[in-house]
Protein backbone atom coordinates (compact mmCIF):
# COMPACT_ATOMS: atom_id res chain seq x y z
CA UNK A 1 0.00 0.00 0.00
CA UNK A 2 1.37 3.69 -0.10
CA UNK A 3 2.19 6.16 2.04
CA UNK A 4 -0.93 7.87 3.66
CA UNK A 5 -0.20 11.12 4.70
CA UNK A 6 -3.59 12.69 6.77
CA UNK A 7 -4.96 12.83 10.22
CA UNK A 8 -6.94 9.60 10.12
CA UNK A 9 -3.41 7.78 9.49
CA UNK A 10 -2.13 9.52 12.75
CA UNK A 11 -5.27 8.40 14.80
CA UNK A 12 -5.00 4.90 13.50
CA UNK A 13 -1.41 4.64 14.46
CA UNK A 14 -2.10 5.94 18.01
CA UNK A 15 -4.53 3.01 17.73
CA UNK A 16 -2.10 0.40 16.80
CA UNK A 17 0.64 1.79 19.55
CA UNK A 18 -2.00 1.78 22.05
CA UNK A 19 -3.20 -1.47 21.30
CA UNK A 20 -7.04 -0.22 21.29
CA UNK A 21 -7.97 -1.70 17.95
CA UNK A 22 -10.16 0.31 15.23
CA UNK A 23 -12.58 -1.29 12.82
CA UNK A 24 -11.37 0.31 10.19
CA UNK A 25 -8.23 -2.10 9.66
CA UNK A 26 -5.71 -0.02 11.74
CA UNK A 27 -2.35 -2.35 11.42
CA UNK A 28 -3.30 -3.72 8.44
CA UNK A 29 -0.85 -1.71 6.60
CA UNK A 30 3.49 -2.79 8.02
CA UNK A 31 3.95 0.54 6.80
CA UNK A 32 1.72 3.52 8.43
CA UNK A 33 3.14 7.17 8.23
CA UNK A 34 2.55 10.61 9.92
CA UNK A 35 3.05 14.28 7.80
CA UNK A 36 1.23 16.00 10.01
CA UNK A 37 2.92 19.42 10.99
CA UNK A 38 2.57 21.17 14.57
CA UNK A 39 0.70 23.48 11.48
CA UNK A 40 -2.30 20.96 11.81
CA UNK A 41 -2.55 20.83 15.44
CA UNK A 42 -5.24 23.56 17.54
CA UNK A 43 -3.00 26.02 19.14
CA UNK A 44 -3.46 29.05 21.81
CA UNK A 45 -4.19 31.31 18.59
CA UNK A 46 -7.00 29.61 17.36
CA UNK A 47 -8.86 30.20 20.64
CA UNK A 48 -10.14 33.26 22.64
CA UNK A 49 -6.93 33.80 24.64
CA UNK A 50 -5.81 36.32 22.17
CA UNK A 51 -6.72 38.74 23.85
CA UNK A 52 -4.76 37.53 26.97
CA UNK A 53 -0.74 39.02 27.61
CA UNK A 54 2.36 37.94 28.76
CA UNK A 55 3.59 37.94 32.16
CA UNK A 56 5.15 35.48 34.50
CA UNK A 57 3.41 32.37 35.51
CA UNK A 58 3.89 31.76 39.03
CA UNK A 59 3.47 27.87 39.86
CA UNK A 60 3.32 25.65 43.53
CA UNK A 61 5.16 22.74 43.56
CA UNK A 62 4.94 20.31 46.57
CA UNK A 63 8.59 19.73 46.71
CA UNK A 64 12.24 20.37 46.02
CA UNK A 65 13.45 18.48 43.16
CA UNK A 66 16.60 18.18 43.77
CA UNK A 67 17.22 17.93 40.22
CA UNK A 68 16.05 19.08 37.09
CA UNK A 69 16.87 16.01 34.39
CA UNK A 70 13.60 14.06 33.66
CA UNK A 71 15.77 11.49 31.38
CA UNK A 72 17.10 10.01 34.19
CA UNK A 73 14.25 9.34 36.64
CA UNK A 74 10.76 8.84 36.55
CA UNK A 75 10.33 10.68 40.03
CA UNK A 76 7.05 13.16 39.47
CA UNK A 77 8.75 15.71 41.70
CA UNK A 78 11.87 15.99 39.37
CA UNK A 79 9.19 15.34 36.11
CA UNK A 80 7.02 18.79 37.45
CA UNK A 81 9.65 20.72 37.65
CA UNK A 82 11.46 19.99 34.66
CA UNK A 83 9.29 19.46 31.72
CA UNK A 84 8.91 22.46 30.65
CA UNK A 85 12.45 22.78 29.51
CA UNK A 86 12.11 19.80 26.98
CA UNK A 87 10.61 18.45 24.24
CA UNK A 88 9.62 14.38 22.94
CA UNK A 89 9.86 13.33 19.77
CA UNK A 90 5.87 12.95 19.56
CA UNK A 91 3.76 15.02 22.20
CA UNK A 92 0.58 13.17 23.11
CA UNK A 93 -2.47 14.90 23.28
CA UNK A 94 -5.38 14.97 25.75
CA UNK A 95 -6.85 11.89 23.86
CA UNK A 96 -3.58 9.62 24.56
CA UNK A 97 -2.67 10.32 20.34
CA UNK A 98 0.55 11.10 19.10
CA UNK A 99 1.27 14.12 17.57
CA UNK A 100 4.50 15.56 15.93
CA UNK A 101 6.68 17.70 18.16
CA UNK A 102 10.69 17.20 17.74
CA UNK A 103 9.93 14.59 15.12
CA UNK A 104 7.56 15.75 12.00
CA UNK A 105 6.78 12.51 10.97
CA UNK A 106 7.24 8.66 11.34
CA UNK A 107 6.83 5.49 9.58
CA UNK A 108 6.32 2.15 11.13
CA UNK A 109 7.52 -0.70 8.41
CA UNK A 110 8.88 -4.70 9.17
CA UNK A 111 4.76 -5.57 11.09
CA UNK A 112 6.29 -3.23 13.67
CA UNK A 113 10.06 -3.65 14.07
CA UNK A 114 10.98 -1.07 12.22
CA UNK A 115 9.90 2.86 12.83
CA UNK A 116 12.43 5.93 10.94
CA UNK A 117 11.46 9.46 12.24
CA UNK A 118 12.08 12.48 10.80
CA UNK A 119 13.29 14.91 12.89
CA UNK A 120 12.47 18.83 12.80
CA UNK A 121 15.37 20.87 10.69
CA UNK A 122 14.40 24.15 12.60
CA UNK A 123 15.36 23.38 16.45
CA UNK A 124 17.86 24.85 18.06
CA UNK A 125 18.47 24.12 22.00
CA UNK A 126 18.68 26.73 24.54
CA UNK A 127 22.49 27.36 24.21
CA UNK A 128 21.86 28.27 20.47
CA UNK A 129 23.32 24.70 19.18
CA UNK A 130 21.26 22.73 16.63
CA UNK A 131 19.13 19.97 17.88
CA UNK A 132 20.62 16.31 15.39
CA UNK A 133 19.50 12.67 15.34
CA UNK A 134 23.16 12.10 17.27
CA UNK A 135 21.10 14.21 20.46
CA UNK A 136 18.18 11.21 20.25
CA UNK A 137 20.67 8.27 20.06
CA UNK A 138 22.79 9.66 22.69
CA UNK A 139 19.54 10.62 24.67
CA UNK A 140 18.59 7.22 24.94
CA UNK A 141 21.68 5.17 25.14
CA UNK A 142 22.95 6.90 27.62
CA UNK A 143 20.12 7.89 29.80
CA UNK A 144 16.73 6.85 29.05
CA UNK A 145 17.57 3.08 28.97
CA UNK A 146 20.01 3.04 31.98
CA UNK A 147 18.19 5.19 34.28
CA UNK A 148 14.62 6.41 33.22
CA UNK A 149 12.90 2.75 34.92
CA UNK A 150 9.53 3.02 32.79
CA UNK A 151 12.13 3.05 29.26
CA UNK A 152 14.41 0.68 30.47
CA UNK A 153 12.00 -1.86 32.22
CA UNK A 154 10.06 -1.79 28.53
CA UNK A 155 12.39 -1.18 25.99
CA UNK A 156 15.97 -2.40 27.40
CA UNK A 157 15.02 -6.49 26.42
CA UNK A 158 13.32 -5.21 23.11
CA UNK A 159 15.54 -2.61 21.26
CA UNK A 160 18.06 -4.02 18.62
CA UNK A 161 19.85 -0.87 17.60
CA UNK A 162 18.92 3.06 17.18
CA UNK A 163 20.64 4.76 14.81
CA UNK A 164 20.98 7.91 13.05
CA UNK A 165 21.14 7.47 9.32
CA UNK A 166 21.43 11.40 9.45
CA UNK A 167 21.37 14.57 10.81
CA UNK A 168 17.22 14.48 10.88
CA UNK A 169 16.62 10.59 10.91
CA UNK A 170 16.46 8.63 13.59
CA UNK A 171 15.38 4.42 13.36
CA UNK A 172 14.45 2.30 15.95
CA UNK A 173 14.77 -1.59 15.33
CA UNK A 174 13.54 -4.21 17.73
CA UNK A 175 13.81 -7.48 17.66
CA UNK A 176 10.14 -8.40 17.37
CA UNK A 177 7.13 -6.16 16.45
CA UNK A 178 6.84 -3.73 19.46
CA UNK A 179 3.49 -1.88 19.68
CA UNK A 180 4.01 1.00 22.31
CA UNK A 181 6.61 2.89 21.13
CA UNK A 182 4.84 6.22 20.34
CA UNK A 183 3.14 5.97 23.48
CA UNK A 184 6.79 6.53 25.28
CA UNK A 185 8.16 9.56 23.19
CA UNK A 186 6.46 12.39 24.87
CA UNK A 187 8.59 14.78 27.25
CA UNK A 188 7.50 12.45 30.05
CA UNK A 189 8.65 9.48 28.86
CA UNK A 190 11.34 10.17 26.74
CA UNK A 191 12.53 13.89 27.40
CA UNK A 192 15.51 14.24 24.80
CA UNK A 193 18.75 15.72 25.93
CA UNK A 194 22.02 17.25 24.02
CA UNK A 195 25.13 15.04 23.93
CA UNK A 196 26.90 18.52 23.98
CA UNK A 197 25.92 19.18 26.86
CA UNK A 198 25.45 16.21 28.57
CA UNK A 199 28.46 14.14 26.67
CA UNK A 200 31.29 15.38 28.49
CA UNK A 201 31.94 11.95 30.15
CA UNK A 202 30.43 13.00 33.67
CA UNK A 203 27.96 10.46 34.97
CA UNK A 204 24.52 11.96 34.65
CA UNK A 205 23.47 11.19 38.22
CA UNK A 206 25.81 14.03 39.02
CA UNK A 207 26.02 16.27 35.97
CA UNK A 208 25.92 19.67 37.31
CA UNK A 209 23.41 20.20 34.27
CA UNK A 210 20.75 18.15 36.08
CA UNK A 211 20.49 21.48 38.05
CA UNK A 212 20.90 24.28 35.59
CA UNK A 213 19.11 22.23 32.58
CA UNK A 214 19.70 23.06 28.80
CA UNK A 215 16.84 22.08 26.62
CA UNK A 216 15.30 22.88 23.65
CA UNK A 217 11.00 23.29 25.32
CA UNK A 218 9.23 26.68 25.54
CA UNK A 219 11.14 27.92 28.68
CA UNK A 220 14.32 28.83 29.20
CA UNK A 221 16.55 27.88 32.60
CA UNK A 222 17.16 31.11 34.38
CA UNK A 223 17.29 29.73 38.28
CA UNK A 224 16.88 27.15 40.71
CA UNK A 225 16.87 28.45 44.39
CA UNK A 226 17.20 24.75 46.37
CA UNK A 227 14.18 24.45 48.62
CA UNK A 228 12.23 27.84 47.63
CA UNK A 229 11.75 28.49 43.48
CA UNK A 230 12.44 27.88 40.05
CA UNK A 231 12.75 30.69 37.68
CA UNK A 232 12.43 30.41 34.14
CA UNK A 233 12.19 32.85 30.85
CA UNK A 234 10.16 32.30 27.59
CA UNK A 235 12.10 30.66 25.03
CA UNK A 236 12.09 33.30 21.98
CA UNK A 237 13.07 30.42 19.28
CA UNK A 238 10.67 28.11 20.38
CA UNK A 239 9.60 25.83 17.63
CA UNK A 240 6.44 26.01 18.12
CA UNK A 241 3.53 28.76 17.75
CA UNK A 242 4.88 30.70 22.00
CA UNK A 243 5.12 30.48 24.65
CA UNK A 244 3.37 33.44 25.18
CA UNK A 245 3.96 34.09 28.80
CA UNK A 246 6.98 36.39 29.50
CA UNK A 247 8.45 34.00 32.50
CA UNK A 248 7.69 30.98 35.08
CA UNK A 249 8.19 30.61 38.39
CA UNK A 250 7.82 27.43 40.16
CA UNK A 251 7.98 28.07 43.95
CA UNK A 252 8.19 25.25 46.31
CA UNK A 253 5.18 25.27 48.67
CA UNK A 254 5.32 21.50 50.36
CA UNK A 255 1.82 22.29 52.64
CA UNK A 256 -1.52 21.97 50.53
CA UNK A 257 -3.61 24.27 52.82
CA UNK A 258 -0.85 27.29 52.07
CA UNK A 259 -0.61 26.59 48.33
CA UNK A 260 -4.38 26.82 48.27
CA UNK A 261 -4.34 29.97 50.34
CA UNK A 262 -1.06 31.59 47.98
CA UNK A 263 -3.66 30.55 44.86
CA UNK A 264 -6.51 32.56 46.51
CA UNK A 265 -4.71 35.80 47.89
CA UNK A 266 -3.11 35.55 43.99
CA UNK A 267 0.69 34.85 45.00
CA UNK A 268 0.16 32.19 42.68
CA UNK A 269 -1.23 31.53 39.76
CA UNK A 270 -1.55 27.78 38.97
CA UNK A 271 -1.74 24.45 41.13
CA UNK A 272 -1.47 20.98 40.46
CA UNK A 273 -3.43 19.78 42.39
CA UNK A 274 -6.29 21.16 45.28
CA UNK A 275 -7.06 19.69 48.58
CA UNK A 276 -9.75 17.20 48.86
CA UNK A 277 -11.77 19.29 51.56
CA UNK A 278 -11.73 22.54 49.44
CA UNK A 279 -12.47 21.39 46.16
CA UNK A 280 -16.00 22.16 45.77
CA UNK A 281 -15.57 25.49 47.31
CA UNK A 282 -13.36 25.93 44.57
CA UNK A 283 -15.12 24.74 41.98
CA UNK A 284 -17.83 27.56 42.91
CA UNK A 285 -15.55 30.39 42.47
CA UNK A 286 -15.54 31.73 39.29
CA UNK A 287 -12.36 33.19 39.77
CA UNK A 288 -10.65 29.92 39.24
CA UNK A 289 -10.87 27.26 36.99
CA UNK A 290 -10.39 23.52 37.65
CA UNK A 291 -9.70 20.60 35.02
CA UNK A 292 -9.16 16.85 36.45
CA UNK A 293 -6.91 14.37 34.38
CA UNK A 294 -5.11 11.11 34.91
CA UNK A 295 -2.15 12.29 33.20
CA UNK A 296 0.80 13.86 35.59
CA UNK A 297 4.09 14.88 34.97
CA UNK A 298 6.01 11.45 35.36
CA UNK A 299 3.47 9.46 34.47
CA UNK A 300 -0.55 8.48 33.75
CA UNK A 301 -2.88 6.14 35.47
CA UNK A 302 -1.53 6.39 38.84
CA UNK A 303 -1.82 3.50 41.73
CA UNK A 304 -1.22 4.64 45.02
CA UNK A 305 0.93 1.32 45.90
CA UNK A 306 2.22 -0.26 48.96
CA UNK A 307 5.76 -2.07 48.52
CA UNK A 308 6.60 -4.98 50.51
CA UNK A 309 10.71 -5.91 51.01
CA UNK A 310 10.86 -9.28 50.24
CA UNK A 311 13.87 -9.64 51.20
CA UNK A 312 13.21 -8.77 54.90
CA UNK A 313 12.07 -11.41 57.41
CA UNK A 314 8.55 -9.95 58.14
CA UNK A 315 7.47 -8.96 54.90
CA UNK A 316 8.82 -12.02 53.07
CA UNK A 317 5.91 -13.79 54.88
CA UNK A 318 2.77 -14.05 52.58
CA UNK A 319 0.52 -14.39 55.27
CA UNK A 320 1.89 -11.31 57.20
CA UNK A 321 1.22 -9.47 53.53
CA UNK A 322 -2.19 -10.62 53.45
CA UNK A 323 -3.11 -9.68 56.78
CA UNK A 324 -1.89 -5.95 55.57
CA UNK A 325 -4.23 -6.02 52.82
CA UNK A 326 -6.91 -7.38 54.69
CA UNK A 327 -6.70 -4.80 57.63
CA UNK A 328 -6.38 -1.86 55.13
CA UNK A 329 -10.11 0.13 54.57
CA UNK A 330 -8.98 1.06 51.01
CA UNK A 331 -12.35 2.91 50.57
CA UNK A 332 -11.38 5.21 53.70
CA UNK A 333 -8.31 6.34 51.53
CA UNK A 334 -10.46 7.39 48.52
CA UNK A 335 -12.70 9.89 51.27
CA UNK A 336 -10.14 10.58 53.33
CA UNK A 337 -6.78 11.05 51.61
CA UNK A 338 -8.50 11.94 47.91
CA UNK A 339 -11.60 13.16 48.87
CA UNK A 340 -13.41 10.96 46.53
CA UNK A 341 -10.84 12.08 43.61
CA UNK A 342 -9.60 8.74 42.72
CA UNK A 343 -11.29 5.35 43.63
CA UNK A 344 -10.21 1.97 44.83
CA UNK A 345 -7.47 -0.11 43.07
CA UNK A 346 -9.20 -3.07 41.62
CA UNK A 347 -6.28 -4.73 40.32
CA UNK A 348 -3.07 -4.44 39.77
CA UNK A 349 -3.06 -2.62 36.31
CA UNK A 350 -5.55 0.19 36.05
CA UNK A 351 -8.74 0.97 35.05
CA UNK A 352 -7.31 3.72 32.72
CA UNK A 353 -6.15 0.67 30.63
CA UNK A 354 -9.36 -1.43 30.25
CA UNK A 355 -8.27 -3.38 27.76
CA UNK A 356 -5.53 -5.11 30.14
CA UNK A 357 -7.16 -3.82 33.36
CA UNK A 358 -8.89 -7.51 35.08
CA UNK A 359 -10.99 -6.42 37.54
CA UNK A 360 -12.19 -9.95 38.29
CA UNK A 361 -8.91 -10.45 39.87
CA UNK A 362 -9.16 -11.52 43.47
CA UNK A 363 -7.11 -8.46 46.25
CA UNK A 364 -7.80 -9.12 49.83
CA UNK A 365 -10.56 -6.96 51.04
CA UNK A 366 -11.20 -4.87 54.31
CA UNK A 367 -11.70 -7.80 56.78
CA UNK A 368 -10.07 -7.38 60.28
CA UNK A 369 -10.77 -10.94 61.71
CA UNK A 370 -9.29 -12.24 58.50
CA UNK A 371 -6.31 -10.40 59.06
CA UNK A 372 -5.92 -10.99 62.89
CA UNK A 373 -6.72 -14.89 61.82
CA UNK A 374 -3.69 -14.84 59.64
CA UNK A 375 -1.28 -13.10 61.92
CA UNK A 376 -2.56 -15.96 64.74
CA UNK A 377 -1.75 -18.57 62.36
CA UNK A 378 1.92 -17.36 61.25
CA UNK A 379 2.35 -17.28 65.16
CA UNK A 380 2.47 -13.60 65.84
CA UNK A 381 0.78 -13.45 69.64
CA UNK A 382 -1.46 -10.64 70.81
CA UNK A 383 0.49 -8.55 73.50
CA UNK A 384 -0.82 -6.54 76.48
CA UNK A 385 -0.16 -3.41 74.60
CA UNK A 386 -1.45 -4.18 71.58
CA UNK A 387 1.43 -4.68 69.46
CA UNK A 388 1.71 -8.32 68.57
CA UNK A 389 5.34 -10.20 69.13
CA UNK A 390 6.30 -13.66 67.64
CA UNK A 391 10.09 -15.45 69.40
CA UNK A 392 10.56 -12.72 71.40
CA UNK A 393 10.61 -9.94 68.26
CA UNK A 394 7.57 -7.21 68.11
CA UNK A 395 5.29 -7.38 64.82
CA UNK A 396 7.35 -4.09 63.89
CA UNK A 397 7.65 -2.45 60.09
CA UNK A 398 8.57 0.65 58.92
CA UNK A 399 6.81 2.67 56.41
CA UNK A 400 8.96 5.03 54.02
CA UNK A 401 7.19 7.72 52.30
CA UNK A 402 7.40 11.10 50.78
CA UNK A 403 6.39 13.66 52.74
CA UNK A 404 3.88 14.52 50.53
CA UNK A 405 2.34 11.35 51.07
CA UNK A 406 1.96 11.33 54.89
CA UNK A 407 -1.38 10.90 55.10
CA UNK A 408 -1.37 7.91 53.68
CA UNK A 409 1.13 6.93 56.15
CA UNK A 410 -0.79 8.00 59.29
CA UNK A 411 -4.03 6.05 58.05
CA UNK A 412 -1.42 2.75 57.30
CA UNK A 413 -0.27 3.17 60.94
CA UNK A 414 -3.82 3.44 62.32
CA UNK A 415 -5.46 0.15 60.32
CA UNK A 416 -2.34 -1.92 60.96
CA UNK A 417 -2.48 -0.54 64.45
CA UNK A 418 -6.00 -2.26 65.20
CA UNK A 419 -4.37 -5.85 64.24
CA UNK A 420 -1.34 -5.26 66.36
CA UNK A 421 1.37 -3.68 63.88
CA UNK A 422 3.93 -1.28 65.35
CA UNK A 423 4.25 1.39 62.37
CA UNK A 424 7.36 3.42 62.13
CA UNK A 425 6.23 6.32 59.80
CA UNK A 426 9.81 7.42 57.71
CA UNK A 427 9.59 10.72 55.44
CA UNK A 428 11.69 11.06 53.03
CA UNK A 429 12.41 13.85 51.01
CA UNK A 430 12.18 12.31 46.56
CA UNK A 431 16.62 12.98 46.25
CA UNK A 432 16.58 10.21 49.66
CA UNK A 433 14.09 8.25 48.96
CA UNK A 434 15.39 6.57 45.54
CA UNK A 435 18.20 5.67 46.85
CA UNK A 436 16.78 4.26 50.31
CA UNK A 437 14.33 2.13 48.74
CA UNK A 438 16.64 0.95 45.39
CA UNK A 439 20.32 1.02 46.00
CA UNK A 440 20.16 0.03 50.11
CA UNK A 441 17.03 -1.67 50.35
CA UNK A 442 16.46 -0.26 53.67
CA UNK A 443 12.64 -0.70 53.73
CA UNK A 444 9.90 -3.09 55.44
CA UNK A 445 7.08 -1.33 53.49
CA UNK A 446 6.93 2.40 51.71
CA UNK A 447 4.11 4.00 49.01
CA UNK A 448 5.07 4.92 45.59
CA UNK A 449 2.62 6.78 43.50
CA UNK A 450 3.24 3.79 40.56
CA UNK A 451 2.34 4.98 36.92
CA UNK A 452 0.93 2.78 34.55
CA UNK A 453 1.16 4.82 31.52
CA UNK A 454 -1.12 3.98 28.57
CA UNK A 455 0.31 0.94 27.82
CA UNK A 456 1.52 -2.00 30.51
CA UNK A 457 4.47 -2.26 28.87
CA UNK A 458 5.33 1.04 29.46
CA UNK A 459 4.44 1.36 33.61
CA UNK A 460 3.85 -1.75 34.43
CA UNK A 461 6.33 -4.08 33.98
CA UNK A 462 9.32 -2.03 35.60
CA UNK A 463 7.54 -3.68 38.82
CA UNK A 464 7.48 -7.26 38.54
CA UNK A 465 10.38 -8.05 35.67
CA UNK A 466 13.13 -9.85 37.03
CA UNK A 467 15.70 -8.16 35.61
CA UNK A 468 14.55 -4.77 36.80
CA UNK A 469 15.86 -5.88 40.64
CA UNK A 470 18.10 -2.99 41.43
CA UNK A 471 19.27 1.02 42.08
CA UNK A 472 17.16 2.27 39.21
CA UNK A 473 14.71 4.01 40.95
CA UNK A 474 10.98 3.60 40.31
CA UNK A 475 11.40 -0.30 39.30
CA UNK A 476 10.80 -3.16 41.22
CA UNK A 477 10.94 -2.04 44.78
CA UNK A 478 9.28 -5.65 46.01
CA UNK A 479 12.52 -7.21 44.20
CA UNK A 480 9.98 -9.64 43.20
CA UNK A 481 11.03 -12.49 40.89
CA UNK A 482 8.60 -15.15 39.09
CA UNK A 483 9.45 -16.61 36.22
CA UNK A 484 6.04 -17.50 34.97
CA UNK A 485 5.61 -13.36 35.42
CA UNK A 486 8.84 -12.61 33.43
CA UNK A 487 7.96 -15.02 30.71
CA UNK A 488 4.66 -13.47 30.01
CA UNK A 489 5.78 -10.09 30.07
CA UNK A 490 8.19 -10.76 27.75
CA UNK A 491 5.47 -12.52 25.66
CA UNK A 492 2.84 -9.60 25.81
CA UNK A 493 5.77 -7.06 24.52
CA UNK A 494 6.01 -8.91 21.64
CA UNK A 495 2.38 -9.08 20.97
CA UNK A 496 0.90 -6.40 18.86
CA UNK A 497 -2.73 -7.21 18.65
CA UNK A 498 -5.00 -5.68 22.08
CA UNK A 499 -7.28 -9.07 21.60
CA UNK A 500 -3.92 -11.15 22.04
CA UNK A 501 -2.29 -8.99 24.63
CA UNK A 502 -5.45 -8.70 27.54
CA UNK A 503 -5.59 -12.44 28.57
CA UNK A 504 -1.83 -12.32 29.10
CA UNK A 505 -1.94 -9.38 31.70
CA UNK A 506 -4.65 -10.68 33.02
CA UNK A 507 -2.91 -14.21 33.71
CA UNK A 508 0.15 -11.88 34.83
CA UNK A 509 -1.98 -10.13 37.33
CA UNK A 510 -3.72 -12.97 38.50
CA UNK A 511 -0.31 -14.94 40.10
CA UNK A 512 0.76 -11.17 41.33
CA UNK A 513 -2.52 -10.65 43.26
CA UNK A 514 -1.98 -13.87 45.03
CA UNK A 515 1.40 -13.42 45.19
CA UNK A 516 0.90 -10.27 46.85
CA UNK A 517 4.53 -8.35 46.49
CA UNK A 518 2.69 -5.28 46.39
CA UNK A 519 -0.64 -3.87 47.77
CA UNK A 520 -2.81 -1.77 45.43
CA UNK A 521 -4.63 1.21 47.34
CA UNK A 522 -5.94 4.01 45.34
CA UNK A 523 -6.23 5.26 41.58
CA UNK A 524 -5.69 8.79 41.75
CA UNK A 525 -6.93 11.72 39.66
CA UNK A 526 -5.19 14.67 39.77
CA UNK A 527 -7.11 18.64 39.69
CA UNK A 528 -5.59 21.32 38.71
CA UNK A 529 -6.47 24.89 39.46
CA UNK A 530 -5.55 28.32 37.99
CA UNK A 531 -6.85 31.68 38.47
CA UNK A 532 -9.33 33.00 35.40
CA UNK A 533 -7.40 35.76 34.18
CA UNK A 534 -5.25 32.70 32.48
CA UNK A 535 -6.16 30.83 29.60
CA UNK A 536 -4.48 28.21 27.14
CA UNK A 537 -3.33 25.61 29.72
CA UNK A 538 -2.62 22.24 28.63
CA UNK A 539 -3.00 20.39 31.81
CA UNK A 540 -2.62 16.80 31.19
CA UNK A 541 1.50 17.08 30.07
CA UNK A 542 4.54 18.53 31.47
CA UNK A 543 4.59 21.40 29.02
CA UNK A 544 1.08 22.86 30.45
CA UNK A 545 2.30 26.56 30.18
CA UNK A 546 3.61 26.23 26.40
CA UNK A 547 0.45 28.29 25.00
CA UNK A 548 -0.75 29.45 28.42
CA UNK A 549 -1.46 33.58 28.81
CA UNK A 550 -2.22 35.66 31.56
CA UNK A 551 -4.32 39.00 31.12
CA UNK A 552 -3.68 41.41 34.16
CA UNK A 553 -4.97 40.96 37.45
Amino acid sequence: MGIRSTTATLVCMALVATGCGSDEGAGDDPTEVSTASPEDTPTVSDTETADAGGGTLTVAISSDPGSLNPAITTSGAVHTASETFFNGLVALDADGAPVPELAESWEIADDGREYTFTLRDDVTWHDGEPFTADDVVFTFEEALLQLHARTQASMGSALESIEATDDHTVVFRFTEPYAPLLQQLNVTEAPILPEHVYGDGTPLEEHPANTAPVGTGPFVFESYTEGSEIRATANPDYFKDGPFLDGLVMRVIPDEGTQLLSLESGEVDFLWGVPGPDLARLEEDPAFVLESTPSNPGGANCIMTISFNLERPITSDLAVRQAIGHALDRDRFVDQVLFGQGQVAEAPISSGIPWAHAPDVELPTYDVDEARRLLDEAGWVEGDGGVRSKDGETLTIDFVHFPTFSKYGELVREQLGEVGFDVELVALEPPVFGPTVFAEDDFDTNVISYCNGPDPEIGVRRMYDSALIGDVPFTNAAQYSDPDVDRLFEEASQTVATEDRSPIYAEIQRIVAEDLPYMWLVETVGTRAWSARCEGFQPHTGLFAESARCSDA
